[in-house]
């Protein structure tokens, strides 16, 4: 049943979160603002960072988890000779050290061990959930929390400007990594300790150069324009998928697809993960091609 007042809003909404602000908060604003009566966010990004948090509204939510697990890029400060008990500037501080005489080369050297796949121990104030509950609530209520290490990859991790004791950088990472993480490892690898102080995501893939909107910008168009100026703001789902391989339909195959049918294709090779797409460049289904051409529905999309 449609709660009174929302209406069905199909698309994604690049917004740039404010800071202070939670992921759900940020959402649930951009979610009124539209009227919408389904949203999802891709990815949470801390009170304390600001940037792109992708928004799909409507039949968009069925692509967010693709985009949760994409590559991720980031701006990233953090300072020299404090740790936190939340690995960023929001928590108590737990121990100062002396930051020693550093050089490039020095950074460098640290920076490139927290670089590929390596094992990561996310902060104890986290999201990740054990029996149910998010280990921050346990961290809060004084808990003995006991956080698993995990796999995770990092992409790109630069030194982009240095300013005393405070190391701006550049990092692209893959899903379930903590950029608060690698603040506290690379100060532990200099021998001085260190927390984030300012995170900005600026890019998902595959919006490599998101225009993005802020919630006062939205606001505004909200007051101008109303909802019909909201709509002009909101990219297809095709654009969320514009990194998986595409398959081109005939109108027949279209409407088999979307009946949930499994249609031949002459692509004799597997293929996991594909976007059909009919005549007009419609998203129709996520498929798989087997080795024999034969295309299976993972999940179907309504005509929107």
């Amino acid at each position: 049943m449609k709660k009174t007042g929302f209406r069905d809003v199909h698309g994604i909404l690049l917004l740039d979160k404010p800071l202070g602000a939670s992921s759900n908060q940020a959402l649930q604003r951009a979610r009124h603002l539209f009227r919408a009566q389904k949203a999802g966010h891709t990815g949470s990004l801390d009170p304390l960072a600001t940037g792109l948090l992708p928004i799909c509204f409507g039949e968009a939510t069925k692509i967010a988890g693709h985009l949760l697990g994409a590559r991720k890029a980031y701006a990233a400060q953090c300072r020299l000779g404090a740790t936190t008990t939340t690995d960023d500037a929001e928590g108590e501080v737990v121990r100062t050290r002396a930051v020693p005489e550093l050089d490039d080369a020095m950074i460098e050297a640290a920076l490139a061990g927290l670089r590929g796949r390596i094992v990561q121990i996310p902060p104890a104030y986290s999201a990740i959930k054990q029996g149910g509950v998010p280990l921050y609530k346990r961290a809060r209520r004084g808990e003995e929390v006991e956080v698993p290490a995990r796999e995770v990859e990092v992409h790109a991790l630069d030194l982009v400007a240095r300013d005393a004791d405070l190391l701006t950088l550049h990092v692209e990472c893959g899903s379930g990594t903590y950029v608060r993480s690698l603040a506290r490892d690379l100060g532990e690898a200099l021998g001085c300790g260190a927390h984030l102080t300012a995170l900005r995501r600026v890019w998902v893939e595959p919006f490599r150069q998101p225009a993005m909107w802020t919630l006062e910008q939205l606001q505004r168009i909200h007051v101008e324009r109303g909802s019909a100026g909201f709509d002009e703001l909101l990219l297809p789902l095709e654009q969320g998928l514009a990194m998986l391989p595409a398959l081109s339909l005939s109108a027949e195959q279209a409407i088999g697809l979307r009946q949930g049918k499994r249609i031949a294709q002459g692509i004799a090779k597997d293929m996991p993960l594909c976007r059909a797409l009919d005549a007009a460049n419609r998203l129709v289904a996520l498929v798989e091609i087997d080795g024999q051409g034969q295309v299976r529905v993972l999940r179907g999309f309504s005509a929107t």
